[in-house]
């Protein structure tokens, strides 16, 4: 079958922003060694924009905590059989998974059982919460492909060996031309998030903070960064019209991070595109009470940011739920815009993080092992 299908698309399944942008890293790189190759599935703009076929936007599983995956349950399952149809009619030579992992195993599930190779590129984050499901994606998937740099271990520990690649980050950020620019410090910057129900709950929070920033500093000015996506209009509906702000959209992205004095930012991968470029950032997050509720019972690791988590230690100040207020915002930004030596501090932390996450080449080594385990299938 494997040789039959030898050119049939490859499948990938992604199911938010950071994982578009990733997905399309890891086309370029298939396709530098496959430029026949085609692509289709479940993506976002940045992939599309590269020619794969979008049968599914990603838009379709965007959802955060636990009460919110529940309450969208009926179109999610409607949505897996269509999938699952899919795959019976297209015959993908591959499936790649890409993070999403509530989604996603059910989507490796039914590779599985249809025979289709599974490949899990971006690692769900199993060391944080539910490391039993080692043992699902030991039966379901034939290559995990993570790119933390603690990740490795972490499989190890429950006798799994995965492929550790280094993070596909350092490949995108233009770090050499960004790290010329100048800081301006006296410009925020303000990142809600990529998900429409997040950015409702902390934007507002956010100019809040902002409001009591400016009271003691009127000179200060702020900067949201749209992700793509999102419509700007309801930025600035959730903002107000009493302070001005400058909204920017997600291709000046890196620029912007860049250029701010520091952040408020809704946790994500985000924070470690902020880390890597050398940017503060005080970050927050709220989910409902009852998923605030169940994480605490199922969250085994000390900090929600990948720099934190990385470093080991708190780099970036995290305020969830009910810490995740205007006033703890604008405190914690204060302690830095107050002293300098403060953020400098910081940014010499950060700089420390670039060598602890794996030389460039992230994404050609995940397509070269997906390849060569499917070369071995022939």
């Amino acid at each position: 079958m494997l040789k039959e299908n030898a050119h049939a698309p490859i499948w990938f399944n992604v199911g938010e922003a950071s994982g578009d942008l990733h997905g399309a890293e890891l086309m370029k790189q298939l396709r530098e060694r496959e430029p026949c190759l085609r692509f289709t599935g479940m993506g976002g703009p940045a992939m599309g924009a590269l020619g794969f076929e979008t049968r599914y936007d990603m838009g379709l599983i965007s959802l955060v905590g636990i009460t919110e995956i529940l309450g969208g349950l009926p179109r999610i399952l409607l949505l897996l059989r269509r999938i699952r149809l899919a795959f019976m009619a297209v015959r993908p030579r591959a499936v790649v998974l890409i993070d999403c992992p509530e989604f996603n195993f059910r989507v490796a599930r039914m590779a599985r059982e249809l025979g289709i190779p599974v490949y899990y590129y971006i690692s769900p984050q199993l060391w944080a919460w539910r490391p039993k499901r080692v043992e699902f994606l030991r039966e379901h998937v034939r290559r995990v492909v993570c790119i933390l740099p603690f990740e490795k271990d972490f499989y190890a520990r429950h006798a799994m060996d995965v492929e550790y690649v280094g993070h596909p980050l350092m490949d995108v950020l233009p770090l050499e031309r960004l790290d010329a620019m100048a800081v301006d410090e006296n410009l925020v910057g303000l990142l809600p998030g990529s998900r429409t129900r997040e950015v409702s709950t902390l934007l507002p929070e956010f100019a809040k903070a902002a409001r009591l920033l400016r009271e003691k500093r009127p000179g200060l000015r702020f900067v949201i960064v749209r992700a793509p996506g999102m419509d700007a209009e309801r930025l600035r509906s959730l903002w107000g019209s009493d302070i001005e702000v400058e909204i920017v959209g997600p291709e000046a992205r890196y620029e912007t991070f860049r250029v701010c004095s520091m952040m408020l930012a809704a946790s994500g991968t985000v924070t470690l595109e902020t880390a890597l470029i050398g940017t503060p950032v005080v970050v927050a997050y709220r989910v409902s009470a009852l998923s605030a509720l169940m994480g605490r019972m199922l969250i085994r690791v000390p900090h929600i940011s990948l720099p934190n988590l990385i470093a080991g230690r708190e780099v970036y100040p995290e305020l969830v739920q009910e810490r995740a207020t205007a006033r703890q915002l604008a405190a914690a930004a204060t302690v830095w815009l107050d002293s300098p030596d403060a953020l400098a501090s910081v940014r010499r932390d950060l700089a420390g993080l670039r060598s602890m996450v794996g030389e460039p080449g992230a994404a050609a080594r995940a397509a070269a092992i997906i390849l060569d385990d499917l070369a071995s299938l022939d």
